[in-house]
């Protein structure tokens, strides 16, 4: 009977060049990076709450109408993308 092909098995091994560390620029945030980002965010949960609230007892807040949505969510999204450049 013939012998049967041997395979050769891939080798999984990680190249050492590949692990070489990164740098990151800076350090951590500083502490009023962190109160600015969790400002806006409870900014925009409190205009969204008065708008709920007291949107009758305001004038130029009822006045706004839809827009109150997207200055409240807006708010909340600034405060959301400023978490990307949180360290």
């Amino acid at each position: 009977m013939p012998k049967s092909k041997v395979r050769k098995k891939t080798d999984y091994a990680i190249n050492p060049a590949s692990r070489t560390p990164v740098k990151i620029k800076g350090g951590p945030s500083p502490v009023w990076y962190v109160v600015i980002m969790l400002g806006f965010m409870l900014a925009g949960l409190a205009w969204l709450l008065v708008y709920y609230l007291a949107n009758d007892k305001i004038t130029w807040m009822a006045d706004l109408n839809a827009w109150n949505f997207l200055i409240g969510f807006g708010l909340m999204v600034i405060g959301l993308v400023m978490t990307m450049r949180w360290r």
